[in-house]
């Protein structure tokens, strides 16, 4: 009789450790399938809950890109702003950025309704990592101002 409580535990234990497989995981609701990427792999910065931009480097160029996004950072939004401000905190003294609206024929976004931004500035070349602060930008009626930010020299696109 001393086998059956033996084979039992046995049979437990070998349940309880699920021969070393681990079951599936399966999502509880269909949002849990978004990755929340930068699509160009950039630097995401949310807006409140419901937008998000992201900022890419082109450090050759000096260029900096700014798309505006949805939360999930799937869908562009097209905004009517001609332009966005940052500011650059940098070692030598805080640098003004204007990121300028740009039109694309390929996608029909037009100054006035894009979802990209850009500039050129030579310091964006060289410059490693730095703080910056957004002055202000309105995304479908919600305004949002002086938004800090991070921008790491590994964001950067080569």
């Amino acid at each position: 009789m001393k086998a059956f409580p033996v084979a039992i535990l046995s049979v437990l234990v070998f349940l309880a450790a699920g021969c070393g497989r681990k079951a599936p995981e399966v999502a509880s609701s269909a949002t849990e399938f978004h990755k929340n990427v930068p699509p160009h792999g950039g630097t995401p910065v949310a807006l409140g809950d419901d937008y998000c931009l992201e900022f890419v480097r082109e450090p050759g160029t000096g260029v900096l890109s700014a798309y505006v996004l949805d939360d999930e950072m799937e869908e562009f939004i097209r905004i009517a702003a001609p332009s966005l401000t940052i500011t650059a905190r940098l070692p030598g003294g805080d640098r003004p950025l204007v990121l300028t609206a740009v039109a694309s024929s390929a996608t029909g976004e037009t100054v006035g309704a894009t979802s990209l931004f850009q500039a050129q500035a030579d310091w964006l070349r060289t410059t490693g990592d730095f703080d910056a602060t957004l002055e202000s930008v309105s995304v479908r009626g919600s305004s949002f101002a002086g938004i800090r930010f991070h921008l790491p020299a590994a964001a950067a696109a080569n």
